[in-house]
């Protein structure tokens, strides 16, 4: 085209008045931030794994909070205690015949009869359901019976012997008196028991024989129960209220500090310590301890801790990575070489070494820790010196250099933001390993954390691993635990790490 043949008219004054510049973007901008939330919610499986580990977070801090019991008092309150190996039950369900605290067994007629007389004492029912009823097993020389029987767990207890102050003693019976549940029963002759072994047995309020096996008549348990003034040395005591015959309490001690010995209904008495009936929605563990309130405290101190060291591990090696690779050069080969040596210790050795000869100066949990952070900021380093190699030749860089910027602010204003993304995305991978290493360390024994104050998923998983078979639920709710956090946090962090990516944005479209 010939421009310089264009004609006069074709050309005309623009107007002053009219601006002109870029058209306004019929979208509003979408910031960094706002665009990773978008794309994180597109990924489905990472969403539902960060409400999940929400809802087991929430679990760790709140639950020994609004817990009716928690487990330091289970711990130290001895008559709790003797609530052993409870299977789980809920005050719901347990209508259903589902989590009812139940347990199907098999019972000799010897069991049978012993917890079948809990029953005929107290009236609560210790088996609400009887599958298979007398039947023989053996030969003719040791053929026995047996039963096939659903038994409730929190009924077979049956009955302890406690001493009891007077004011103790008192209130009780006033307790008793105001709510009509009983949890003093009548004091047995223990003369009338023929073995010694059974004597200290607070469940033999019959007549037996020197197997322990009750004598009948008519079909009907004949009590031995404490009906004379004195008896084996004892004062005997009768509660304000009965018939006059029977006496619930044997008075020992001085006259200036008088003991009560008694013999107390253990279901019942728990209802009186702690206003309610025994129901513990987990069960309890070998020590009497309500897993519930056990495994919140044991998942709290084993997220506090992956957190604190995944920190820790940032910090350190965020440090370390960048001066690897904003230097590089010597810095980096001795570094480098610093770190192939530490990394080629093994993980378990340090840890044992820690356990031996820092645990006693320090504590098991500071010297795990420790043992963690030594060699647990490689990782870390290794991404932020990937990042800062990829980084610190971009022309944003070089610009900000030939402007003057030092060397801490090109590294920590202008390339480590960039780097940011992969190193939070690493740092929350890493929470569920350092609680995977936690748990397998307690687990095996290495580390101990076992205390009247404080334990651990693994510890809970290493106490129920010897009665898998009989008590399945000790370590079932542990087990169950780790596997979602650890199943979770790895969908969790899936997702985010495509989120902080921006080379995939657009790509799920």
């Amino acid at each position: 085209m010939d421009y310089q043949n264009i004609p006069k008219e074709k050309f005309v004054f623009a107007d002053p008045n009219r601006r002109t510049g870029d058209k306004k973007f019929d979208t509003k901008p979408v910031s960094y931030a706002k665009d990773v939330w978008t794309r994180f919610c597109k990924n489905k499986s990472s969403v539902v794994a960060a409400c999940i580990i929400v809802f087991l977070l929430l679990f760790s801090i709140l639950v020994p909070i609004i817990a009716s019991t928690t487990y330091s008092e289970a711990l130290t309150d001895t008559t709790y205690l003797q609530y052993a190996k409870l299977t789980p039950k809920n005050n719901l369900l347990a209508p259903l015949g589902i989590w009812d605290g139940c347990q199907k067994t098999t019972l000799n007629k010897a069991t049978y009869d012993y917890w079948q007389a809990i029953t005929e004492e107290t009236g609560f029912t210790i088996m609400p359901k009887i599958y298979k009823a007398g039947y023989s097993q053996g030969g003719p020389a040791s053929r026995s019976t047996y039963y096939d029987v659903k038994i409730d767990t929190y009924i077979k207890n049956g009955m302890t012997y406690l001493t009891l102050t007077e004011a103790q003693f008192k209130d009780i019976q006033a307790w008793q008196n105001e709510t009509g549940i009983q949890v003093i029963y009548p004091a047995v002759n223990i003369k009338k028991i023929k073995n010694e072994m059974y004597k200290s047995d607070a469940n033999i309020w019959y007549e037996n024989d020197m197997k322990g096996a009750p004598i009948m008549q008519n079909g009907k348990y004949q009590d031995i129960y404490l009906n004379s003034g004195n008896e084996d040395g004892y004062d005997s005591l009768r509660i304000d209220g009965d018939d006059g015959s029977l006496r619930y309490a044997r008075i020992g001690g001085t006259s200036d500090n008088k003991s009560y010995i008694v013999r107390v209904f253990k279901y019942t008495y728990f209802q009186y310590r702690y206003g309610f009936e025994p129901s513990f929605l987990f069960g309890t563990n070998a020590k009497g301890q309500d897993l519930l309130t056990r495994l919140a405290a044991g998942a709290r101190f084993s997220l506090v801790l992956a957190v604190c060291i995944s920190a820790i591990n940032l910090f350190i090696g965020a440090i370390i990575g960048s001066i690897e690779g904003y230097y590089g050069g010597a810095i980096d080969i001795i570094i480098e070489r610093i770190i192939d040596i530490l990394g080629g210790v093994p993980s378990m050795v340090v840890m044992a070494l820690f356990q031996l000869h820092l645990a006693s100066k320090v504590g098991p949990v500071w010297s795990m820790a420790f043992a963690f952070i030594l060699t647990g900021w490689i990782g870390m380093s290794a991404r932020t010196r990937m990042q800062f190699y990829r980084f610190k030749r971009q022309e944003y860089v070089l610009a900000a250099r030939t402007l003057g910027a030092s060397d801490r602010r090109l590294m920590f204003k202008h390339i480590f933001p960039n780097a940011m993304g992969t190193l939070i995305t690493g740092s929350v991978l890493s929470i569920p390993g350092v609680i995977f290493s936690e748990s397998s360390l307690t687990y095996l024994g290495i580390v101990n954390l076992e205390s009247s104050t404080q334990t651990s998923v693994g510890t809970l998983l290493s106490n129920g691993n010897g009665m898998l078979a009989s008590f399945p639920h000790i370590i079932f709710f542990p087990a169950l635990f780790i596997s979602l956090l650890e199943i979770s946090f790895n969908l969790f962090g899936n997702g985010l790490r495509d989120a902080f990516n921006p080379s995939l944005k657009g790509i799920e479209d």
